[in-house]
């Protein structure tokens, strides 16, 4: 076995790999706990938003879930089935979002205020941002395109967050229900990007 093996950019391969199953693991405990608490905001408040955001916790959920299992195998068929698992959660998220946006709009239905889902949406956006960035680095230390991936997947999480929580606020403080769906149709380009790239790019 070559140095290389042992070491990558100067961390040990193992630990590299404890590093991104804790990050995993991280995501997988904090969208648990999501689900949760964004069920108990959504009924609360009656938002198609909050409940919708529950959702997108579920896919992070199924993303961890395949990246896990992927991080305990090997071999490349392995590799590209788990990325075409992450492009189909991708796409999960695309028609919800579009779904979802559509339908708020169309209704003109007006959630009530959330405190609970502010918070927790903030505290959200800024946990998923901050696993996102570990992500990237020890995929690409690792050379790994599943995690780099689910990264990504981690990130769009995060700018959900924040589209919710910004949604939430303008309802709170200005009546502006619509803000939200809006934002959701911006996360849709991203998301089908992802989808696209996935399934037609050169892994």
């Amino acid at each position: 076995m070559t140095s290389e093996e042992y070491e990558v950019v100067g961390v040990p391969r193992a630990a590299l790999l404890r590093r991104g199953f804790a990050l995993e693991y991280a995501t997988l405990s904090w969208n648990v706990v999501g689900i949760v608490v964004l069920a108990i905001a959504a009924i609360g408040a009656r938002s198609v938003a909050l409940a919708g955001f529950g959702l997108d916790s579920l896919i992070e959920i199924g993303a961890s879930t395949v990246v896990i299992w992927e991080l305990s195998g090997t071999g490349e068929e392995r590799q590209k089935r788990a990325l075409k698992l992450i492009g189909a959660g991708f796409a999960l998220l695309a028609v919800y979002l579009l779904v979802q946006s559509t339908w708020v709009l169309a209704t003109g239905f007006r959630p009530h205020h959330s405190p609970l889902g502010i918070v927790w949406t903030a505290v959200t956006a800024a946990v998923m941002f901050a696993l996102a960035a570990g992500k990237a680095r020890t995929g690409a230390a690792l050379d790994n395109p599943v995690l780099k991936t689910e990264g990504r997947v981690t990130l769009i999480d995060g700018l959900l967050a924040a589209a919710v929580l910004i949604g939430l606020v303008l309802n709170t403080t200005a009546g502006l229900w619509w803000a939200d769906p809006l934002a959701g149709y911006v996360l849709v380009y991203y998301a089908v990007r992802e989808v696209k790239e996935i399934f037609t790019g050169d892994h």
